[in-house]
């Protein structure tokens, strides 16, 4: 019987993520918890129930629907789940007069994503474009990831992952050979930092992309999250271009701060941790200066 995988959104007619128009399967389940994250529905490797309070008018009927204790009412007026408890049945959902309950999250075999992927296969042909696993960590599902690339590349379409890279080596390596494009994040150069703000250290995301660098064939591009607080100062920049270019790249995506997942945490009953911190837009002196510094070093930067 063939597996399923844990995926959250299959993105049609994406222009990002790889060339041409592409549609990007995101896989749900992350090891790393970067505060800045916009997509935090992909983080926990489980179906997850979010709440829009503002569509939520206190009816109570959730709370009666639900058979395991999972939705309490504070005061009349705020809803509160137990994310320990609810077992994703979603009957809160069929039974929410307002659409205020929603779940995260969904099964799919790598098969059916494919027969949603083949819908565009003319749109593909035609602008270079083709398939992008992201996330959340494809490295989390690696079965399923090496599924989808094997029945892309079967069919003759082009592949292209986006990954921390922070996965089992053995794991890893076997899912190149059916890859035509890995954009891989290089967060920061100093592994102590890395694990401080993103929960894992440095060492085997740098042993994986050398692995890349060196496979043939395979096209590597570095993706650098540039984040206030985190990595945007000039020694930054420098020290990531002096360790993009060891790893073996020539190419980088510089990757500005927003928050337009801000508001997909208050969906999920957590708090944003990047609050108050300013946007970087592109005409930021800063972000100039930022950016001539990996071009000065000898990479190709977009």
């Amino acid at each position: 019987m063939e597996g399923k995988g844990l995926i959250f959104n299959v993105q049609r007619f994406s222009i990002h993520d790889g060339p041409g128009i592409r549609t990007a399967v995101f896989f749900k389940g992350c090891p790393l918890r970067c505060p800045w994250c916009s997509n935090p529905e992909s983080q926990e490797a489980r179906i997850e129930m979010t709440w829009d309070r503002k569509k939520c008018i206190s009816c109570g009927t959730c709370l009666n629907a639900c058979g395991r204790d999972a939705i309490h009412m504070v005061e009349q007026k705020l809803i509160v789940f137990d994310s320990k408890r609810c077992n994703a049945c979603m009957m809160c959902k069929e039974v929410c007069p307002t659409g205020a309950i929603s779940f995260e999250g969904y099964y799919r075999t790598a098969h059916e994503i494919m027969e949603i992927v083949m819908k565009d296969e003319p749109f593909y042909a035609e602008s270079g474009g083709g398939i992008t696993l992201t996330g959340g960590e494809v490295l989390a599902q690696p079965v399923f990831a090496g599924e989808l690339l094997t029945l892309a590349k079967s069919k003759g379409i082009h592949t292209a992952m986006e990954t921390t890279c922070y996965g089992p080596k053995d794991k890893f390596i076997g899912l190149l050979r059916n890859l035509d494009l890995l954009l891989c994040d290089i967060k920061h150069w100093n592994s102590d930092k890395h694990e401080a703000f993103t929960g894992v250290p440095l060492g085997l995301i740098q042993d994986n992309i050398r692995a890349a660098a060196n496979y043939p064939t395979l096209q590597v591009i570095g993706r650098v999250p540039v984040i206030p607080g985190f990595n945007y100062t000039p020694h930054d920049a420098a020290r990531l271009s002096e360790t993009i270019l060891q790893l073996g790249i020539s190419k980088v995506h510089l990757l500005r701060y927003h928050s337009f997942g801000e508001g997909k945490y208050e969906l999920l009953g957590r708090k944003y941790e990047m609050d108050g911190t300013s946007q970087i837009h592109r005409d930021d002196p800063l972000f100039e200066e930022y950016s001539d510094i990996f071009r000065k070093s000898g990479l190709e930067v977009s």
